[in-house]
């Protein structure tokens, strides 16, 4: 065991920040430090203290001792007392004076490193209780200790924890380019990126590729991206006896049988991060049995917890566990674990949806049944569909892969109330593409016909009437076709709103009528509601305003006691017509509420509706700064959506004058 430091490492890439919070540690003590750095394999934690240590070693005259400790060794951990016996040896202890167990060597090696300004680097530590007996008790002396696991106990030795993550894009090509030399990656700078996102930062893996270029000048960088886009890209990251797959292998083959199951089976999620109760339903246990498995991953950095209860792969650790699951587990085994998650997810999409518009019709078959109430309140809903929105885009992407068609469009009906507040419409767009020919494949008109309706109002929002309209046609055939007048009358509804957006207003008040009538007929109130609410707007549009102001207050009465966020849409349009009455006062009460209630709810898009408005009544009052931030939330939040609206805010706000500048 050496008694002295490796050679510096050459220096490929910095980590400015990882050395900066070192120095600092080392500037605020005036005795003992300790520092651990922990991480995966191959993230570069030995690299990062031997470049710091060797940067403050003249500050250390006294000695400098390194051990490596042997966490995946194949003789096992190294053994304190053995660790010791080579340090007292180094310090100057005679072997024949050398202390025959633990207690004695540590007493010994406390007193020999007192008064010493020294260096000690414990290198892959397995756990705190194989450091504690080789920290000095005192003096001018820096520990640091690398290890693939948190450590957390030397926290009760004062101890500094850094855990070192995935390098970013810059500096991951800044490293390959300091292996490959020449400029080479210079000329083919996009490539470059590509392999850094392929390899997900990780500087074992980069070292690899930039290797195997060095040897190979001629070889173009985009042969080596083709590569790394294999199926098997870890198979790739080779280069002679150095492999990423076998530094995995050596972590992941320390996990006890729970934990490896939980390891792999979590890697089937379909999205990049996932919570507590989607990996429960992973692995078919309940959330306090899982939670155990999980916090011993995050404790050897297999996966990283980035919020409570809230988890995530590197992206070659995905494939690595990804990987043991098809080596280990039976694919039936695998295929019920992302059911159990798809379906996790439709269950709650459509709790949350009944949150969001309790009173709606809807007919798939998770509706069909009592569903659990996770979410005590409409923005409770919101929220989760928010955090959770990548992750349901996977899940319905799952589903349509595995052919589960039931499935597939059930989760465009159970998203439906997201979509009318957050207007993603990409998101809309592809889900509706794999839902309605699943739709199809079930031999359901009626869920058909619904889907199309649905997508007739992202298509019109989206500008696109003429797709819209084609869309419309045959959902209404099919709605006719099943004899389902609750379709039929929702069809009618969208499809005035189409008409309304081309400026056909006499079309749309003719369809918002009929799709009144029908309504009424079925008996629905707050479909009702919403076609008087519509009918009211486009009677503001046609001028009719008395017909349409009374319309209107009649439709806010209803919807105050039924629905919160149909209630602000409302007073923001009331808002516009107080204004074109020039009743000012009026609008700003409306909508002053109106904002209340959408930001309440957490919904962005009916908050940004109310703010388009508001920026047109601070301008009628001369307060074009008011005006400026109005639009500018409202073009912001339009933006987060993709949504048309954002580029007509832009032009509002572009024909707002710039405030003058005071020395002008």
């Amino acid at each position: 065991m050496p008694s002295q430091l490796p050679p510096p490492p050459q220096s490929f890439t910095s980590r400015d920040s990882e050395l900066a919070r070192l120095d600092q540690w080392l500037a605020e003590s005036s005795g003992l430090v300790v520092a651990v750095i922990s991480g995966a394999g191959g993230v570069g934690k030995t690299t990062l203290a031997l470049e710091w240590l060797h940067r403050v070693r003249k500050r250390f005259p006294n000695g400098m001792l390194h051990a490596d400790l042997g966490t995946f060794s194949s003789s096992g951990p190294a053994a304190p007392d053995h660790v010791l016996e080579f340090f007292l040896l180094a310090l100057g202890t005679r072997a024949v004076d050398m202390p025959p167990d633990l207690p004695q060597r540590q007493a010994l090696y406390r007193s020999m490193t007192a008064d010493r300004a020294m260096i000690v680097l414990l290198d892959d530590a397995v756990s705190a209780a194989q450091v504690r007996p080789l920290l000095p008790a005192y003096g001018n002396t820096v520990v640091v200790v690398t290890s693939r696991r948190r450590l957390a106990g030397l926290s009760l030795d004062s101890a500094r924890f850094l855990e070192l993550g995935p390098l970013s894009v810059a500096d991951s090509v800044q490293l390959m380019d300091n292996i490959v030399g020449a400029g080479r990656l210079a000329r083919e700078q996009s490539q470059a990126e590509e392999i850094a996102r392929l390899c997900g930062g990780m500087p074992l893996a980069l070292s690899l590729v930039g290797a195997r270029l060095s040897a190979r000048p001629h070889r173009p960088v985009s042969r080596e991206v083709g590569t790394l886009r294999s199926d098997d890209r870890l198979a790739t990251l080779t280069v002679d006896e150095s492999s990423v797959e076998a530094v995995f292998d050596v972590s992941y083959g320390e996990l006890a049988s729970s934990p490896a199951r939980t390891y792999r089976m979590c890697s089937l999620h379909p999205g990049r991060q996932f919570s507590l109760d989607a990996a429960a339903a992973a692995t078919g246990e309940e959330p306090d049995e899982v939670e155990e498995s999980l916090s011993e991953l995050v404790d050897c950095h297999l996966i990283a917890e980035i919020s409570d209860r809230r988890f995530r792969y590197h992206d070659l650790l995905r494939l690595h566990a990804r990987q043991q699951a098809r080596w280990v587990d039976p694919r039936a085994d695998r295929e019920a674990a992302v059911r159990r998650m798809a379906d996790w997810y439709l269950d709650r999409s459509a709790a949350a949806d009944l949150a969001l518009r309790p009173t709606r019709r809807r007919v798939g078959s998770r509706f069909q049944v009592p569903l659990e109430h996770p979410f005590p309140s409409h923005s409770d809903a919101l929220r989760w569909l928010a955090v959770e929105r990548h992750n349901l885009l996977d899940a319905v992407r799952a589903a349509a892969q595995h052919g589960w068609d039931e499935a597939t469009w059930e989760f465009c009906e159970a998203l439906w109330g997201f979509f009318l507040h957050a207007r993603h419409y990409d998101d809309w767009l592809e889900m509706h593409k794999l839902g309605i020919p699943a739709a199809q494949r079930t031999g359901n008109t009626v869920a058909e016909a619904r889907l199309r309706t649905q997508l007739v109002l992202a298509l019109a929002q989206l500008h696109r009437y003429d797709e819209a309209l084609d869309e419309g046609a045959i959902a209404l055939r099919l709605a006719k076709q099943a004899q389902d007048e609750f379709t039929e009358a929702a069809l009618l509804f969208e499809v005035a709103g189409v008409f309304l957006s081309q400026g056909d207003l006499d079309a749309a008040l003719r369809h918002f009528k009929q799709a009144e009538q029908l309504r009424l007929k079925i008996g629905t109130e707050r479909a009702v509601a919403l076609c008087r609410r519509r009918i009211g707007e486009t009677l503001v549009k046609l001028g009719r305003h008395d017909e349409a102001l009374t319309t209107l207050l009649d439709v806010a009465s209803t919807f105050a006691e039924i629905d919160r966020a149909e209630h602000a849409r409302v007073l923001t349009i009331l808002g516009s017509l107080y204004l074109d009455l020039d009743r000012v006062p009026d609008a700003a009460s409306s909508l002053a509420e109106a904002l209340r209630i959408a930001r309440e709810l957490g919904s962005d898009q009916y908050e940004a509706e109310a703010l388009v408005v508001l920026g047109d009544a601070a301008l009628r009052q001369g307060d074009v700064e008011s005006a400026r931030r109005h639009w500018t939330l409202a073009r912001d939040h339009y933006s987060g959506n993709r949504d048309p609206k954002a580029a007509e805010m832009s032009v509002r706000l572009s024909s707002i004058p710039l405030p003058r500048n005071k020395d002008s």
